[in-house]
């Protein structure tokens, strides 16, 4: 019983992937499906908003728990489908519940072996993590220097706290996935026209500088406490 229990979050991660193939979702995550079904897609939202709402944050959480890289595409789908704001908001909590079932999955017994997979990286975010988990943790998220898989990983065998793993997740991960929303709730013309949206936005000053603003004051309380070490 102990041994199913301590692999039923690799189980259920394989259960979703295999779903999720069959399902074929995977071959319409690109710029041509979604334009091919934008319009299937928003009037299915539109006749039924709590299920689309509902699906989408389920379809998030599992490619987030599956480390699939289409989750910028999914972010701007939600602007596009269900506008900027609330896009956010179910894109939030369905990568909040996929980060969780990662972080859960790898403190099975093949947790340690999966992470050394991740390499020099993997152990500076670890050694960090393990020393002031929550503000390292809300920093790198919303800075996303490193994969988001790697972090979950790393966060989980360093032996941070669920509880201080999901509430960084949940609080960090805000300002960058409203600005993918906010490009999504207004690519639909551009779609449309058979066109692929410049996402170079992302990298200006504008979206960048408050970012990294915020990023840097939730590391004051680590700067704090090394001083006061220090000066002890």
């Amino acid at each position: 019983m102990k041994t199913i229990r301590r692999f039923l979050p690799l189980i259920l991660l394989a259960a979703a992937f295999a779903a999720i193939w069959w399902s074929g979702v995977l071959g319409q995550l690109s710029w041509a499906g979604l334009a091919r079904n934008q319009a299937l897609l928003a009037g299915w939202v539109n006749a039924h908003p709590a299920l689309a709402g509902a699906s989408y944050m389920g379809i998030y959480a599992t490619a987030t728990a599956l480390s699939l890289p289409q989750g910028a595409l999914l972010t701007i789908t939600s602007g596009l489908l269900f506008g900027a704001s609330i896009g956010t908001g179910l894109t939030v909590v369905g990568g909040t519940v996929g980060a969780v079932l990662l972080f859960l999955a790898a403190r099975s017994a093949l947790g340690e072996a999966i992470a050394r997979r991740g390499g020099a990286a993997m152990e500076k975010i670890r050694d960090a993590l393990r020393k002031d988990g929550f503000s390292y943790l809300l920093a790198i998220r919303l800075l996303p220097l490193f994969p988001f898989w790697l972090v979950n990983l790393a966060a989980s065998v360093s032996g941070m706290r669920l509880g201080s793993f999901a509430l960084a997740t949940l609080i960090g991960i805000i300002p960058g996935t409203f600005v993918f929303a906010s490009i999504g709730a207004g690519v639909g013309s551009v779609l449309a026209a058979g066109g692929t949206p410049n996402l170079s936005v992302i990298f200006s000053l504008p979206v960048l500088g408050p970012l990294v603003g915020l990023a840097v004051l939730s590391l004051l309380p680590v700067a704090w406490k090394k001083w006061k070490r220090g000066d002890a």
